[in-house]
């Protein structure tokens, strides 16, 4: 009868499994608290002005940010309470007007007994230029009051963030019965994060590519296709790769100074030198190859 021989895992092959679910279970962990925040994030939202019966509530949330074109759109209802509203609502019993701040584009007016719909608004952008991407950061300034029948009336505004790509801080007061919003806008972290990653692995293939080509050229090789191929190939996927930059970055902005730019060139001159001192090597075998 033969016996068998139970071979139990060694220490050196368990402790590295170990170690490696751990650092799994880590980068889990990390990431859904990273994102967890960022939904706390958007979900906040900051208000100002009064509590009047008789007011205008004024919800707004910032839908997008164009970074490129220097304004943010913001999507603005409004809502008469109290008496000066009708029909719930839905429409003020006078004309009703709201001046903006000098960044908005222009004053809202509503004409008596219509129904209000949901506005988007253009607002001006200052400070910050894209070409800081992934570090840039931008202001903007959003102030409302109201008039109705002519008369001054208080105001009541809530402000939140819906654009993922960006978060935002945000200093709200009430001042002469209006709404003070100062935002201050910046990349969110997941855009951080994926924009240091994608800097980091630009960096690692060319430096990857800069080791193959040492080997190829210090061993005197010939023109190895497979190697070459994996050069030009990591050369025009670079490219692609840094389009899916999120916010779509103009070329010249930070992310290419510190990585893009540099890491095409060190590929290309590792894919020159490669197949010249190919090129090199594979005459020299020619001619002593020929008797």
């Amino acid at each position: 009868m033969s016996s068998i021989r139970r071979h139990k895992p060694s220490r050196g092959r368990v402790l590295p499994a170990v170690v490696a679910c751990c650092l799994v279970a880590a980068a889990i962990a990390l990431g859904t608290w990273l994102q967890f925040g960022e939904r706390q994030a958007l979900d906040q939202v900051y208000s100002a002005g009064g509590s009047e019966p008789d007011r205008v509530d004024i919800e707004a949330s910032v839908q997008r940010v164009d970074a490129a074109g220097r304004e943010l759109t913001l999507r603005v209802l409004v809502t008469p309470r109290g008496e000066l509203a009708e029909a719930g609502g839905v429409s003020p019993t006078e004309d009703l007007t709201l001046q903006t701040s000098t960044s908005t584009r222009g004053d809202l007016s509503f004409k008596a007994h219509s129904r209000i719909a949901t506005m988007d608004l253009p607002v001006t952008l200052t400070g910050g230029s894209i070409t800081d991407y992934p570090f840039d950061a931008y202001t903007a300034a959003i102030e409302f009051s109201a008039t109705q029948g002519g008369e001054k009336v208080p105001v009541h505004m809530t402000l939140a963030n819906s654009d993922a790509l960006f978060s935002a801080r945000v200093d709200a007061v009430a001042e002469s019965g209006a709404a003070v919003f100062d935002v201050d806008l910046g990349r969110s972290n997941s855009v951080l994060i994926f924009a240091v990653f994608m800097m980091a692995a630009m960096w690692a293939l060319a430096l990857s590519v800069l080791t193959g080509a040492w080997f190829l050229v210090t061993r005197r090789l010939g023109l190895t296709w497979p190697a070459l191929g994996w050069m030009a190939a990591t050369l025009f996927a670079l490219a692609a790769f840094r389009n899916t930059a999120p916010g779509a970055p103009p070329i010249g902005s930070l992310l290419d100074y510190i990585a893009f730019l540099w890491a095409e060139t060190v590929i290309a001159f590792c894919l020159v030198t490669v197949v010249a001192s190919g090129f090199r090597n594979e005459r020299r075998a020619s001619r002593e190859a020929t008797p």
